[in-house]
């Protein structure tokens, strides 16, 4: 069998990707059609920029939905008589697979290609999960602390500093260390950071419907019976039906994660709580005799969604990094994970010799955080207009 050409290499990458073209189509057919009506997501698609930023932040995550569509080999297999083979080269007779390694194989012989687009998969179902629940941690903590002021407010200021004051790769590396996890703390800190989605929703749906104790009581229930199954199954793998869980290895790069970027979060919510609750409509809720929780999440909150919107985006491009990082370090979520961190540090070693095993997942790393930039640029933009 012939080694495939570089034209018929390209050709057969976007006939692979093809379940992501038509997502793609299909998301912004539909997006731009209906933007008028969609909010602050529709008027991203009057931005250019933010157009192209959420192009390619939405190629990557319906690759890594369609990865097992997309993918030619499996990401972990070895094939015998291609370690470090260059792309288009063919597999031997009877491998499962497609015929060529599209992107060749790396010093373990597998498939390059495959290997990336599974990675995206590794890289997004970690980022943008743990940018979420650190921002619950810093909007449950931010709130009070910038409204109440005080006590609270210093103490919590002074932790966070305390954090922030060591440099965040080091405190990341220190976190996901074996030493660190041996000593069970990353567990005991996944029992208290993995309440906090929990207590951010009893909060709302408490201040939102305190007038309507039916709904309240209902919304509260369901919180607290759902968030409680998850919180079990997810910080203990104590699920007692079986469903949920997280690998020691993925929890323990999550709870970091959640770790290091919360008290980022903490500060910029206190600080923009300390400028909002100044204006008229937040005086015009106390005079009405509004609780403060009401006013913090109902009031305040939904008038910093520009500037948090924006930082989110950004915050999970800095989570990639960190996770493509302590991928290169050898500290990622498992030695024979494809994630983009991994997978370049193994190239990286016969990068004289070969550059095909490292290039593929160092350009989807950074196209990610690109498009994750563009999109806050985008975002702040429109944001700004409103």
């Amino acid at each position: 069998m012939e080694p495939m050409t570089t034209l018929e290499i390209w050709i057969q990458v976007f006939i692979q990707f093809m379940p992501v073209w038509v997502m793609l189509i299909a998301t912004f057919t539909l997006s731009i059609v209906y933007k008028r009506r969609l909010g602050l997501y529709g008027k991203l698609f009057d931005s250019p920029i933010g157009m192209v930023g959420f192009g390619i932040v939405m190629f990557w995550v319906f690759t890594a939905i369609f990865a097992d569509m997309i993918i030619t080999h499996d990401p972990i297999q070895v094939v015998s008589g291609m370690k470090n083979k260059v792309p288009g080269t063919p597999v031997p007779e009877g491998t499962a697979g497609f015929s060529h390694y599209l992107f060749g194989g790396d010093n373990l012989a597998r498939d390059v290609f495959s290997r990336m687009v599974m990675g995206a998969r590794e890289v997004l179902k970690i980022a943008p999960a743990a940018t979420l629940f650190a921002f619950m941690v810093g909007i449950v903590l931010g709130l009070p602390a910038g409204y109440f002021g005080g006590k609270f407010d210093t103490v919590l200021s002074f932790i966070a500093n305390l954090v922030l004051a060591f440099p965040v790769i080091l405190l990341f590396y220190l976190l996901v260390t074996p030493e660190i996890v041996a000593t069970g703390i990353p567990t005991y800190m996944a029992a208290v950071l993995f309440v906090f989605p929990i207590l951010f929703l009893v909060v709302l749906w408490n201040s939102r419907y305190f007038t309507q104790p039916a709904k309240r009581n209902l919304f509260v229930a369901l919180t607290v019976v759902i968030g409680g199954w998850l919180y079990l199954g997810l910080a203990f793998n104590a699920d007692p039906l079986g469903i949920v869980s997280m690998p020691p290895n993925v929890l323990i790069v999550f709870v970091s994660v959640v770790f290091v970027n919360s008290p980022t979060v903490f500060r910029i919510v206190r600080g923009i709580v300390l400028d909002i609750q100044t204006r008229d409509y937040v005086a015009a809720a106390q005079t009405r005799g509004e609780g403060p929780w009401y006013i913090m999440l109902w009031e305040i909150l939904p008038n910093a969604r520009g500037p948090l919107i924006v930082d989110f985006c950004l915050r999970i491009g800095y989570t990639t990094i960190l996770l493509g990082t302590l991928g290169f370090f050898g500290l990622g979520v498992s030695p024979e994970s494809p994630d983009w961190g991994s997978t370049i540090n193994e190239g990286r070693r016969l990068l004289s010799i070969y550059i095909h095993p490292a290039l593929p997942p160092a350009l989807a790393l950074m196209s990610l955080v690109l498009g994750l930039n563009l999109l806050a640029d985008g975002l702040r933009e429109e944001s700004l207009k409103d």
